[in-house]
């Protein structure tokens, strides 16, 4: 286990530490360091762009979790089924985004969304829908309801390949007894796979809150927290406060924030799933 405990180390543990102990310091970079305690701490609980970026990333967390793991839980329940064909195929064509760095997905729908010559709007002016077109990234309005597509899009297979997995753990001789029964798919759905696999819902439902709250490649690519501020998300603004206004100490009170925050969050899942599962028990 060493070399993986290593690892984590140096690039988890050490770095958090790092930024921790950075925060307590007005740093501009170099040698000279001036400790300030709490100070950043305090300007960061008044701070409006950092709560609109957390409410950014709240967002994005919310749809994530309802459509990458709704989505992909219902995908998931056809593929077990015996009703879908071609599963391989379609397996590999949901899966795929997965493989595709954020940077790649991030340049593909900033082409899509662009307002002159992008698809979208392509397609709209092609079915003569001229009045549903919008400057979709440039709308403070939609701006992150955009953004949140190609996020979703990308990591739905994720989600598939782990209930996939954890779907075909389930023994068939419930399915079986329950079709005897009367019971129609919703109603394995709702009563046989979605209990036998809470477990594995709340893990990515962690997983998609965790992914959502640390955020940054698709946004810097696509709108680069613009306009104006309105797509920031936590990641962004403590990107470009500690490398582009050359602020450590406060970026670094941004990140630690960002990791409380994160941290409350997964808490909370697990609160609400332990209630849960405790209910089907």
């Amino acid at each position: 286990m060493l070399p993986s405990v290593a690892l984590f180390l140096i690039f988890t543990i050490i770095p958090v530490g790092m930024a921790v102990y950075y925060s307590f310091f007005n740093w501009s970079g170099g040698k000279n360091k001036k400790f300030i305690g709490i100070a950043n701490y305090v300007r960061l609980l008044g701070d409006d762009v950092f709560h609109d970026s957390l409410m950014n990333n709240f967002l994005l967390a919310v749809c994530c979790v309802i459509f990458q793991v709704g989505i992909a839980f219902i995908i998931s329940s056809l593929i077990c089924s015996k009703m879908l064909k071609l599963k391989g195929f379609h397996q590999f064509a949901i899966f795929m985004p997965v493989v595709l760095a954020p940077v790649v997905v991030g340049f593909l729908w900033k082409i899509v969304y662009n307002q002159d010559y992008g698809l979208l709007n392509f397609l709209l002016r092609s079915i003569n829908q001229e009045s549903w077109i919008r400057p979709w990234l440039d709308d403070v309005g939609i701006v992150m309801k955009s953004i949140t597509v190609p996020i979703v899009w990308q990591w739905i297979g994720l989600y598939v390949v782990i209930f996939v997995s954890a779907m075909k753990n389930i023994p068939g001789e419930i399915f079986e007894s329950a079709a005897l029964d009367g019971a129609n798919g919703i109603k394995k759905a709702i009563y046989i796979t979605w209990p036998m696999t809470l477990d594995t819902v709340k893990i990515s439902v962690i997983l998609a809150v965790s992914g959502c709250m640390k955020i940054f490649e698709h946004i810097y690519i696509i709108t680069g927290g613009g306009p104006g501020t309105a797509s920031t998300v936590g990641a962004m603004y403590a990107y470009k406060t500690s490398f582009i206004k050359q602020k450590f100490g406060y970026g670094s009170a941004i990140s630690v924030g960002i990791m409380v925050v994160s941290l409350i969050l997964v808490a909370m899942c697990n609160i609400i799933f332990g209630k849960g599962k405790k209910r089907y028990e």
